[in-house]
């Protein structure tokens, strides 16, 4: 069978995921807070809160995750081959554009700056404690249930962050159904759109995703944050869900720690 874009990432997320692990073995402001410079009607005044402004490169690289900064978890800064432009990425319906990109991992609008990390989870230690029957089976899926994140981060001037987090709440409804796109020349689709609970940051939403390519299904979970003037996606796969249809957990440690690196 012909590779797609969508078999090409996993297999470079299980190639990624093994490389990080094999090193283990060798070893915010209340908004909600009333202001004195509110109006009668305790809106506050435009110049009580000025324009964002984007961090600059070097900030949002010391801003981004890094190794030891979420318990259970290795993180790299992801190689030049596995980060793909949003130019490569075309959409047939352009509201659900911002949705692919961010299943992706590309940037979604125009940051000034950006930055990807690959976060990959740790399997449970003593999963291939049981080498018999179906415990062998059981241990076997149990050290191969490792989460694989691509998390990419953007800081922006102005609401760019605001409006990146809209754009993908807003195509995550209008593309519930399931839309089709081209990612680096090859077709996917998208078959469903699920939405999840998170907190994370100042804003922040989550979907489960189903993507479906020559008969084969793999979900996704793809999560949209924001902190003062960054967003942050996170665009998760699991391998021993893979094929199969099982779901797997959202990647809430990685959203609360790169929301707080950016607080």
């Amino acid at each position: 069978m012909r590779s797609t874009a969508i078999r090409r990432t996993a297999v470079a997320a299980t190639a990624v995921s093994l490389a990080l692990l094999a090193t283990a073995c060798g070893g915010g402001s209340d908004s909600g807070s009333s202001d004195k410079g509110a109006d009668a009607n305790g809106k506050e005044s435009a110049a009580a809160k000025p324009a964002a402004k984007a961090l600059t490169a070097a900030e949002l690289e010391k801003a981004a995750l890094a190794q030891g900064d979420v318990k259970g978890h290795k993180i790299a800064k992801a190689a030049a081959k596995d980060v793909i432009s949003g130019d490569d990425i075309k959409v047939e319906k352009e509201v659900c554009a911002p949705f692919a990109d961010a299943l992706m991992g590309a940037q979604v609008g125009e940051p000034a700056a950006f930055t990807k990390r690959t976060v990959v989870s740790e399997p449970k230690k003593g999963s291939m404690d049981k080498q018999d029957g179906a415990d062998a089976e059981d241990a076997f899926k149990a050290a191969f249930d490792i989460t694989t994140t691509q998390l990419a981060l953007g800081s922006y001037d102005g609401k760019g962050a605001e409006e990146s987090v809209a754009s993908l709440r807003t195509a995550a409804t209008d593309c519930a159904g399931g839309f089709d796109f081209t990612a680096a020349g090859e077709k996917q689709k998208v078959s469903k759109i699920t939405e999840e609970q998170i907190k994370g940051g100042e804003d922040a939403a989550a979907w489960t995703v189903q993507v479906e390519q020559g008969g084969e299904k793999i979900q996704f979970k793809l999560v949209a944050m924001r902190q003062g003037p960054s967003f942050a996606s996170f665009s998760s796969m699991n391998l021993a869900a893979m094929g199969g249809g099982e779901s797997f957990e959202l990647p809430t440690a990685v959203v609360e720690a790169q929301a707080a690196k950016l607080a």
